[in-house]
């Protein structure tokens, strides 16, 4: 008898499976997805109701013949990638591959790696899902659809290698609005007031002004404008009795956190940890995957890291119990165990992140973790445990200080009983300095004003977005899954379209303008309300009550038509360029925001009569400033064609000299830096140019090649060019490349020639 054959995503959860299922397995795994959509076409046939064409993934053809090896004749193959919708899909095509008569095809979900999680999954096997597996596929044919369809027109008006995704381009939009508000932001002055009090007994005390007239002050109507009105307030206070009005004291039961989803994990992960999204994934992974305890071997540590459910398992919660009892004693312990509701749009396919066992102590388990995973583990274990912990009693006090029509107010939190917290410390509490102490006080006390302090402040714009707050802003809007957060910051971040400094996100000038054009043409796309609805549709799918052929039909036919005007409307910055209210320093024509290989720059609208062109820059309200060209106005030497001065300047490639004579004499230069720019003995291939080649560094240090009559001549190339003609296109010259596999060799630089010769020194 044939053993059955077990497949898995991952070959690091083999080791772990092993150690449970014995020899009673085949076991295998796929490494990922092996088949998708091809890379180099769409794969869509629209006219076949989005019928996708699905191809081996290229270099895993290994992969699939060792898993058809392994499964040799083996009637029963039970299917375990990850039990979400990209392991539904992975599911499914490996079964397309491996199907033949009389072999029956099993679901396994397994949500934990181990001896339990392990043995309840391959007990009951379930069908393939097949509604779930319409979801992934259908937001793989959307995803398909924009991707492959918008993005040739952004390398033909912006630059090549952009690409436009259905949801990362919402992310870049939501960053880019929020810099829009900042930059349009015009602070506003306001004042507050601090007063330093002494009582009967020390220690002294300071207060704030909360109230005038019986109103709160608030910065956007009760709030004190200005200087004068805040130094009308300091005479009124210098004659006042200031008498305590009010003291009370409330006690509140404050309740732990529900455990991690996938995305308050990232958020977390990121304030506490400093690590990105992307890292918290990568790590979750390994510690959902296994990792080898020392004698106790490969086990899983977590259960399933993308999820958005709080849901637990009753027999997790009673072990946390019991821990909780025997660790920190029966006060901090709970009667019966704590479960959390989930939101509306919850799928709950999953239990929330915790860990597989609560007796795998962070501290009985550090020596087999890295430093990372250690830090990981010790922040899901202690959010699990403290949520089955009793809730923290704290009193909280506040006194009120009344000088005629003022109130001053002086308040803080007193914790009775630390419950929860003595294991998981909210962030507010770490941060929150240790209160002023204060004396004995009654009701009706007079206090010995010691100080009045007016302060000046001004308004402050909304903030950029941390990888935290990005995430926490996608997830309230609806936008994207669990399992997609990671990846769309990653992918923002990666095609330049927004920087990251200073653990913030500011879009990049190219961030802009694709926004912008992408928003004028395809509003929908980019509207985060539609994008909300559209992954309720795919949940809709996944639940059986919505059929994936409706949902493409009336995503296309409106997608249909905005593509066809966007491909005969949409602005060609490459060509025509932005407009800008910057005058050309030239000749006082308007200047456009350009595109070039090279990046973005600022170019004279009179080309070709007048070439001025600049790098440029954006003061924090984002308004143009052209770079400064002249470096320094000291004579270099006399104009070869007029004899007046040449001086230093900089362009976009570099330093040169030019007339002083300009712009009845346009003659200009390169400058020949020792060690930097090198003289070749090439002939610029520009026609009607007489310039030669330079071999330069860029301000990365990279080495291209350009015309010494820079800027007369922009010709710029990555690759030396050789004065040569193409025997095949006829271009005027020829570029010379190098790899390891050909060595040197000519080819032409013209796309659509693939002309290449033998290199001859």
């Amino acid at each position: 008898m044939t053993k059955p054959f077990l497949i898995v995503e991952s070959p690091t959860k083999i080791k772990t499976l092993k150690k449970y299922i014995g020899k009673e397995y085949n076991v295998g795994a796929t490494v990922g997805h092996i088949r998708d959509l091809p890379p180099k076409e769409l794969g869509i046939d629209i006219e076949k109701n989005f019928k996708a064409k699905h191809i081996n993934i290229k270099g895993k053809s290994k992969i699939i013949q060792s898993l058809k090896k392994a499964a040799g004749t083996s009637d029963t193959v039970y299917l375990a990638p990850d039990p979400d919708r990209e392991g539904e899909a992975i599911a499914f095509h490996t079964a397309e591959i491996l199907r033949k008569k009389g072999r029956n095809f099993y679901r396994v979900l397994i949500h934990e790696l181990t001896k339990k999680g392990i043995t309840e999954s391959l007990n009951n096997p379930m069908e393939l899902n097949n509604n779930k597996y319409e979801a992934q596929q259908t937001r793989r044919i959307l995803d398909r659809l924009v991707g492959y369809q918008i993005s040739p027109l952004l390398w033909t008006r912006v630059q090549g290698n952009l690409s436009a995704g259905r949801v990362q381009s919402v992310a870049v939009k939501i960053i880019c609005d929020r810099e829009r508000v900042i930059r349009s932001f015009e602070p506003e002055e306001y004042w507050t007031f601090t007063a330093n009090f002494g009582a009967e007994t020390p220690p002294s005390f300071s207060a704030e002004l909360t109230k005038i007239n019986g109103k709160k002050i608030n910065q956007k109507k009760t709030k004190i404008p200005n200087k004068k009105k805040a130094f009308n307030i300091v005479n009124e206070l210098k004659s006042a009795e200031f008498i305590i009005d009010k003291i009370s004291k409330k006690t509140i039961n404050r309740n732990p956190f529900p455990p991690f989803v996938t995305s308050k994990l990232q958020q977390d992960s990121i304030n506490r940890l400093r690590f990105s999204a992307k890292k918290t994934m990568m790590i979750a992974q390994q510690l959902y995957e296994g990792i080898e305890l020392g004698k106790g071997g490969h086990e899983g540590l977590i259960t399933y890291m993308r999820t958005d459910s709080t849901r637990i398992a009753p027999e997790a919660a009673n072990e946390a119990s019991l821990l909780i009892k025997e660790k920190f004693g029966k006060d901090y312990t709970l009667t019966k165990p704590r479960f959390f509701k989930n939101k509306n749009n919850t799928q709950d396919a999953h239990e929330a992140i915790r860990p597989t066992s609560v007796y795998n102590t962070p501290e009985k388990i550090k020596q087999f973790l890295t430093n990372d995973q250690f830090k990981l583990y010790d922040l899901i274990w202690k959010r699990f445990v403290a949520s089955q912990m009793a809730c923290a009693i704290i009193e909280q006090n506040s006194i009120s200080i009344k000088a005629d029509k003022y109130i001053f107010s002086v308040g803080g939190t007193t914790v009775k009983f630390f419950g929860f917290m003595k294991l998981y410390l909210v962030l507010d509490e770490k941060k929150s300095k240790d209160k002023q102490k204060l004396p004995v006080l009654k009701q009706g006390m007079k206090l010995k004003k010691e100080k009045i302090i007016p302060k000046q402040h001004f308004t402050k714009p909304l903030p950029r977005f941390s990888e935290a707050s990005l995430i926490k802003e996608l997830e309230g809007n609806g936008i994207g899954r669990p399992s997609t957060y990671a990846s769309i910051l990653s992918t923002i971040r990666d095609k330049g379209y927004v920087d990251y400094i200073k653990r913030f996100f500011i879009p990049s000038e190219l961030g802009f303008i694709v926004n912008d054009l992408l928003v004028s043409s395809f509003p929908d796309i980019l509207d985060a309300n539609f994008t909300a609805s559209m992954e309720n549709n795919l949940d809709a799918i996944e639940n059986g009550t919505k059929k994936s052929l409706d949902i493409l039909n009336k995503f296309y036919s409106s997608f249909k038509e905005k593509l066809e005007l966007a491909q005969n409307n949409m602005l060609n910055v490459k060509g025509v360029g932005i407009t800008t209210n910057q005058k050309c320093i030239v000749c006082g024509k308007p200047l456009n925001i350009k595109m070039g290989k090279n990046g973005h720059f600022i170019a004279c609208t009179g080309y070709p009569e007048c070439s001025f062109s600049s790098d440029y820059t954006r003061d924090e309200k984002g308004n143009i400033k052209v770079v400064e060209t002249e470096i320094d106005n000291t004579k270099v030497k006399d104009c070869d064609k007029c004899g007046k001065d040449m001086i230093k300047k900089q362009g976009r490639y570099g330093e040169f000299l030019a007339c002083t004579g300009y712009p009845e004499c346009k003659y200009t230069e390169s400058v020949n830096q020792k060690g930097n720019n090198k003289e070749t003995n090439i002939k610029c291939p520009e026609k009607k140019c007489s310039g030669i080649i330079l071999e330069k560094r860029s301000k990365r240090g990279k080495i291209f090649f350009s015309c010494n009559k820079y800027p007369e001549c922009t010709f710029a190339s990555w690759d030396m060019p050789v004065n040569k003609e193409c025997p095949v296109c006829g271009s005027s010259y020829l570029i010379q490349k190098e790899t390891k596999k050909k060595g040197k060799f000519i080819k032409c630089p013209e796309k659509g020639c693939n002309y290449i010769g033998e290199f001859i020194d």
